[in-house]
């Protein structure tokens, strides 16, 4: 929004700006703010910045000592949830004492994994498009104590609402894919979230109801840079979540909320750039991708259940995962076929369009560490020549259900669940590692953090435990 502090200074003057708003994201993707006065808001904050605690959030661990946050001033925009005029800035991570960037920083490390894709002339510019499904529900409510574990979900949209509407208008499980008003019951919210973000320069591609009946939603941007796209989704989040619940409602973006139901993934469309040009596109190529492009995607599946670490952090994640759902359980590529890892859009044959999806991640990923691991593993592909076809990943565009138990039995799974992400992880990782764009002690880290999770998990008794063994 600004290319300077003096233009910064002139806005806020010129729209009586109340506060500043200064946002940063944790290591695990959770944003976090503080807030400053007017009169705060100097040449003194751009050199300096705002101290925090960084043991807080997640970053002691990977490099100690008090940090700083520094506004990016191109990332200003008029928070339009405050009551007073707020003036919001996503945040730089700085080292308290020497000023220098925070190695550990999830917007530092997207960055330095571009800049390691333009050191090898490969390409000059990555492209992002992340598809944003979430839903929103009428209330949830969950405890876990001693005695008790259990969550409500309810939905006005839900079929197991229809005798007590009234109205006749709903979406049966897995009905919901593209649903008119009045079954669309609160599209109204969803286009009121969409032009907050248009006003917020965050281009929006389309929206629609999702497959889920009770209130899944989908909202799609078109392609952006990565540490814009980045930025973007957790303005998205940010945004969508606090529309819903001022309107008393609450949007989640775990990727299985609904035991039966589909999931919410957040797929993201992928694209190189050099000199300005698609690298992706090749017109004689098999669906017009070039050999860069399949390179990418045999490095990108070569090292996808690592990937998943960082792309699918959680427990949740893998409830996603499972057969029978449009959610991708086998490592392939495919053109069309939703049920693989990699999907080529078959509609996207322009030369500045051709590209491709990785379909696993969801939103309880960090999205700068996961774009800049696929983003790594996509290089690696490049850097090694590693041809997909050769590799065993495909293109398959069958049905993996018509396949012989001994043609799925050649394909690789991707992980299970959390653990078998974190041993994926454990064993593959030196791809991540090139020019010190993620570091050892980083996913040292972030190992120990999600086999925490995932014990955690493990070791609480489940209700569904209780329903099939009780009466052992």
């Amino acid at each position: 929004m600004f290319n300077s502090l003096e233009n910064a200074i002139e806005f806020i003057q010129k729209k009586q700006i109340s506060a500043i708003d200064l946002k940063f994201s944790d290591l695990w993707g959770k944003w976090h703010h503080v807030t400053l006065g007017i009169k705060e808001f100097t040449s003194g904050l751009m050199e300096y910045g705002v101290g925090f605690d960084g043991s807080s959030v997640g970053f002691k661990s990977v490099q100690s000592g008090d940090m700083a946050l520094i506004p990016d001033l191109a990332t200003g925009f008029l928070d339009p949830f405050w009551e007073k005029p707020t003036l919001s800035f996503i945040c730089e991570i700085i080292e308290a004492d020497t000023k220098i960037p925070f190695a550990g920083d999830p917007r530092e490390i997207a960055r330095n994994s571009e800049k390691y894709l333009q050191s090898t002339g490969f390409a000059d510019q990555s492209l992002w498009g992340p598809e944003f499904e979430f839903y929103v529900f009428k209330s949830v409510r969950f405890e876990n104590n001693l005695r008790s574990s259990a969550y409500h979900i309810d939905s006005d949209e839900a079929s197991w609402n229809s005798s007590d509407s009234g109205s006749g208008h709903y979406n049966p499980t897995h009905g919901g894919y593209h649903a008119l008003p009045p079954a669309d019951q609160f599209f109204k919210i969803r286009a009121e979230m969409v032009s907050l973000l248009e006003n917020l320069n965050i281009p929006v591609k389309y929206h629609h109801h999702e497959v889920g009946g009770p209130g899944q939603w989908e909202i799609e941007t078109p392609l952006l840079g990565l540490i814009a796209a980045g930025d973007a989704t957790l303005v998205v989040k940010y945004i969508t979540k606090m529309v819903a619940n001022n309107h008393g409602m609450t949007v989640t973006y775990l990727p299985k909320p609904l035991f039966g139901e589909a999931g919410s993934g957040l797929h993201f469309h992928q694209q190189l750039l050099i000199n300005g040009k698609n690298a992706f596109y090749d017109a004689k190529g098999p669906d017009k991708l070039s050999q860069t492009a399949l390179y990418y995607i045999g490095g990108l599946l070569t090292h996808a259940s690592a990937v998943l670490a960082f792309t699918n952090p959680s427990t949740n994640s893998y409830k996603r995962l499972i057969p029978g759902f449009e959610a991708p359980v086998n490592c392939f590529f495919s053109s069309g076929n939703r049920s693989a890892a990699i999907r080529v859009p078959k509609y996207a044959t322009d030369p500045q369009k051709v590209r491709f999806e990785f379909r696993p991640p969801d939103a309880t990923c960090n999205p700068y560490l996961a774009m800049a691991a696929m983003l790594m593993a996509g290089i690696d592909g490049i850097e090694n020549q590693i041809d997909p076809t050769k590799a065993g990943f495909g293109p398959i565009d069958e049905d993996m259900l018509s396949l012989s138990p001994k043609r799925r039995r050649l394909i690789k799974n991707l992980p299970k669940n959390l653990d078998c992400a974190m041993d994926a992880l454990e064993k593959d990782h030196k791809f991540l590692l090139k020019s010190s764009v993620f570091s050892e002690d980083l996913i040292d880290l972030w190992m120990r953090k999600k086999r925490q999770e995932a014990y955690d998990v493990s070791i609480r008794p489940h209700p569904y435990e209780i329903e099939l063994y009780y009466e052992a």
